[in-house]
């Protein structure tokens, strides 16, 4: 079997695909897969990294607004058609699926109108403008939220799939992760997280929560500040007279690659809402103070955030409302530490949203259309 993967742009939609294509090759013996992005994203290097190979095409993303760079941008999807066309003619694969980022729009209509199988995966609760373009023309359509599927025109087509998580975040017990970072069973561990590159607003709310209980023996806080932030964030617990080294209950981390770990030994996590750390929230049951970047595109954080919240799973606060009052972040954790059964449901219902193995479901959906082929290939 070969397969075409088209992901690209940013890590959300380039580590589910790498977690589908390990999926194939588990259960396909033999399995050809490669990848298909562009030379300004981060798949140029995560992809090769990941073991597999690489193609690029030109193409970037349009601007809301006509101006110089719509016209270009024009020109590169047409030359991006062309680059599919060429890739995908030479490659011959049985199945082209779409994963997220500009390139998946000159991919998949292509391999659509080459009447090759498709199928596209829609990370967030409210989906993009070019899955919702691509969903007219794909054979399926895989939804990681339940409410995304309100927004496709062709209901028949989408399925439930999840998005795919490592395995990791479903395996890893409390009691060994905490054992890892020296934490005990009745310590009260706070994580906090901004992403990869951090989020000033929610640094700020962490200052306010680590000033007032830094002293307390038996919460522990683990704040990750994202690589930007990271040196100035040690400077402001500084200029607060906190030196993280020698404060055993406080660890200041740039960034971490064992995120499942963290997030194990956690009793509530503060997080942004992009939809891997819901999906990651979720597999390790963790309630959540979700705060939505305000800058996302078409404001999907917080459609992400409001499928965990309205369910019980999380609770909501907004970047402009902690920006407002820095303290509010630490009102709302004393709130949770004070009321421990409002905290133990939020972690019923967290853990009730995951879809273990939404590698697999999303696998078996892809054979059923490459068994039922197209006429005329």
């Amino acid at each position: 079997m070969k397969v075409l993967i088209a992901a690209g742009g940013t890590g959300g939609h380039i580590y589910p695909a790498i977690a589908i294509a390990k999926a194939i090759s588990e259960y396909e013996d033999g399995a050809e897969i490669r990848f298909v992005g562009t030379d300004r994203g981060m798949e140029k290097t995560i992809v090769p990294n990941a073991g597999y190979q690489l193609e690029t095409i030109r193409v970037k993303g349009f601007a809301r607004k006509l101006s110089m760079d719509t016209i270009k941008s024009a020109k590169e999807l047409v030359m991006g058609m062309l680059d599919a066309k060429r890739l995908i003619k030479n490659y011959d694969p049985d199945v082209v699926i779409g994963m997220g980022g500009y390139v998946c729009g000159p991919v998949l209509l292509i391999a659509s109108r080459m009447r090759i199988p498709t199928i596209i995966h829609e990370q967030n609760a409210f989906p993009g403008a070019t899955n919702k373009l691509l969903s007219r023309f794909v054979d399926k359509v895989a939804i990681s939220f339940p409410e995304a599927k309100r927004y496709f025109r062709d209901k028949d087509k989408v399925f439930l799939s999840g998005n795919p998580v490592r395995k990791e975040f479903f395996e890893t017990d409390k009691k060994s992760a905490r054992e890892k970072f020296g934490f005990s069973e009745d310590d009260f561990v706070i994580v906090s997280a901004g992403g990869s590159l951090g989020a000033a607003s929610i640094n700020n709310g962490m200052l306010e929560l680590i000033k007032d209980k830094k002293d307390h023996d038996k919460i522990r806080i683990i704040h990750i500040t994202g690589k930007a932030n990271y040196e100035s964030f040690l400077e402001m617990l500084k200029q607060n007279s906190i030196d993280p080294d020698a404060s055993p209950g406080i660890k200041v981390l740039p960034y971490s690659d064992h995120i499942y770990e963290i997030y194990s030994c956690a009793d509530l996590v503060v997080s942004r809402a992009g939809a891997m750390s819901v999906a990651e929230l979720s597999a390790t049951g963790t309630p959540a103070v979700l705060i939505p970047y305000p800058y996302a595109t078409d404001n999907h954080q917080e459609f992400n955030a409001r499928s965990l919240t309205d369910d019980g799973g999380g609770i909501l606060i907004l970047d402009s409302d902690l920006k407002q009052d820095s303290g509010i972040l630490k009102s709302t954790v004393d709130f949770l530490m004070e009321n421990p059964e409002k905290l133990n449901n939020m972690k019923a219902a967290a853990a009730k949203k995951a879809i273990p193995q939404s590698d697999v479901i999303f696998y078996k959906e892809m054979k059923k259309i490459i068994r039922s082929g197209k006429d005329g290939r």
